[in-house]
């Protein structure tokens, strides 16, 4: 449905290029095949650079009309099998690119904080800091702990936050990354530290979400209430 939608949207788009500007009082037909195509062509802009719109156009008149193809049902599937795989391939090289880049940064970035006073290094490469010191006991690997937290990235990006959220999270420490798991076993209860966490104790290449990419290196400020 989604592309027989943009299909629709393309073509009404094409139809209107060299006509005047669509406003409001231009008929219901056109700001609706305007709005179609609008949205769809900003939301598929990164496949519609590699298209040529006129020869898609063609398509859709023909293939609506019920012209017989100049392509066989072989050859048109063949030509999109071909575009999906060289779009993964352009993926997956992009992907190890910044895996590459990320990872650089990362170690440089390591590198540094460890000179800084008051970072210390495990011989895991996680590095950590005490912003406040605890006095209770420490948890387990098998603890189920209560936490506040703030997670960014090393040029500042906040992707997670229940301190913005005012809405602390419990879990067991050994249901999280590698990283936290070694940590809050360090800290007593009411502490807070600062956690950097290279990306092999934390996502590693893959990554997380749209935020976290591979091999990127994490700050988490952690708070930890209560052991429950």
């Amino acid at each position: 449905m989604k592309n027989m939608v943009l299909a629709i949207s393309l073509l009404s788009l094409s139809v209107i290029s060299t006509a005047a500007p669509i406003t409001t009082k231009s008929t219901q037909q056109d700001q609706l095949g305007y709005s179609y195509g609008y949205v769809m062509g900003r939301s598929n802009a990164e496949t519609l650079k590699d298209i040529n719109l006129d020869a898609f156009i063609q398509g859709i008149k023909e293939g609506s009309n019920g012209q017989k193809a100049t392509l066989t049902d072989e050859e048109m599937a063949k030509a999109l099998a071909n575009y999906k795989q060289q779009s993964e391939a352009k993926q997956l090289q992009d992907f190890k690119s910044l895996a590459i880049k990320n990872a650089k940064e990362g170690d440089a970035f390591l590198a540094e904080n460890a000179k800084k006073s008051g970072v210390i290094t495990q011989a895991s490469g996680l590095q950590y800091q005490v912003l406040q010191q605890g006095t209770g006991k420490s948890p387990s690997a098998s603890s189920k702990v209560l936490v506040h937290y703030e997670g960014r990235l090393i040029n500042g990006t906040v992707f997670d936050s229940s301190i913005a959220r005012d809405q602390p999270v419990e879990f067991q420490v050994s249901q999280v990354i590698q990283g936290w798991t070694e940590g809050l076993q360090l800290m007593k209860t009411g502490a807070k530290y600062r956690f950097f966490i290279p990306a092999k104790l934390a996502y590693g290449e893959i990554g997380a979400g749209d935020t976290i990419g591979p091999n990127n290196t994490l700050i988490f400020d952690i708070e930890l209430i209560k052991i429950l």
